[in-house]
């Protein structure tokens, strides 16, 4: 398979087959040939796993015992997403890219065969079914030292291109419900491979927080006639106390009600409901504020911060009038040497505490000096 796509920004898309019958893409700007092929032995991909219904709380988890035996922190010399060099065979075949996506080789989640559907009867004897779904991990350079921060505005605007691109095809596939770009950055919370890179999960269901909020959403604009998020990126305009930074197009804030020491919301002044419907003008002002927030975040304590970086999005089909979206990122650094564990009270209640109010880690971290 060589299919070339042309997208917005300069982008084009070139997809290929890797020797197991997964898909590769390589978003280039600079006219790339993408003819490199995988010279690995071809290997057996691991089956589809089970989502099993926790019926106190009407929540599916999924079960993917093969994610075991999946490679953990190897050593530079030997990372599976730096590109293929010499003898070293890595998941993307060419010596160099800008920004990469390929299915993941040890999915959670993946393409059901035939027909699909979740179980009709929710409870205590509901049958298992499988964890269908897509993985996708998406590269951000070829530079194994880098970090989101250090990415050029230029790199960032593919990057914004291909997270959208992959968000409008997957939210084709008749047995996907919600997409979320994240990216899991530092050992601290649970990374395995040290090259600057995300995930996109596609799900086959709604996530517990996704149906929390839509829930909420449904019932403030059947009481108030408006938008949730709406109303909330207005409190924080108004308020401006905890916002970080701001351009024409986007706005950075410390949320009012902060669940951990360090999150910052990244939200469109334009409300959309997903990547794909961002504005031309949206787009092309989104890597300055993004860089300037990972900038912040890291100058806070001049150390690398660990966080998590996720898109939230309305779910492919509903509540795409009452959900919005928006970038969350959230750190459970609270100072040098100490993190916010979830334990007791946020990990088995579900009930956060904060020790330090969201108008304290706003100053912090408007007082960087970039």
């Amino acid at each position: 398979m060589n299919e070339i796509v042309e997208l917005t920004a300069g982008v084009i898309r070139t997809s290929r087959s890797m020797n197991d019958g997964r898909t590769i893409r390589y978003y280039d700007t600079a006219g790339q040939s993408r003819t490199a092929i995988d010279e690995r032995p071809q290997e057996e991909q691991p089956g589809i796993g089970e989502l099993r219904l926790d019926p106190l709380l009407n929540e599916w988890v999924a079960m993917a015992a093969h994610r075991q035996s999946r490679i953990f922190l190897p050593p530079k010399e030997l990372c599976p997403l730096c590109p293929t060099t010499g003898e070293l065979l890595t998941e993307i075949p060419e010596k160099d890219f800008e920004v990469v996506v390929f299915d993941n080789k040890s999915p959670s989640l993946r393409p059901p065969t035939g027909d699909f559907a979740l179980p009709d009867e929710v409870a205590t004897d509901t049958d298992e079914g499988v964890a269908a779904g897509k993985c996708e991990v998406i590269c951000f350079t070829d530079n194994h030292g880098g970090a989101f921060k250090d990415l050029s505005p230029q790199r960032v605007r593919t990057l914004l291109e291909a997270w959208r691109d992959r968000t409008a095809e997957l939210s084709k596939a008749p047995y996907i419900e919600h997409i979320a770009p994240f990216e899991n950055r530092g050992e601290e919370i649970g990374v395995t491979l040290a090259h600057p890179h995300g995930q996109i999960y596609a799900y086959s269901y709604l996530p517990p927080r996704v149906v929390k909020m839509l829930e909420i959403a449904v019932a403030h604009k059947a009481k108030t006639g408006r938008v949730l998020f709406d109303d909330v990126v207005a409190r924080e305009l108004r308020d401006q106390v905890r916002i970080i930074a701001q351009n024409e197009h986007w706005v950075a804030y410390t949320p009012y009600a902060s669940r951990y020491p360090f999150e910052i919301h990244v939200a469109p002044l334009q409300p959309v409901a997903d990547l794909t419907e961002l504005s031309p003008a949206a787009c092309d002002s989104f890597p300055a504020i993004s860089l300037e927030v990972m900038k912040r975040l890291d100058g806070v304590f001049g150390i690398e911060m660990a966080y998590i970086a996720a898109w939230h999005q309305a779910p492919v089909r509903q509540g795409r009038d009452v959900l919005r979206l928006h970038w969350q990122i959230t750190s459970v650094r609270r100072a040098p040497g100490k993190l916010k564990y979830l334990a007791g009270s946020e990990s088995a209640m579900g009930a956060f505490i904060m020790d330090m109010k969201p108008e304290q880690s706003a100053q912090q971290l408007k007082d960087v000096k970039i």
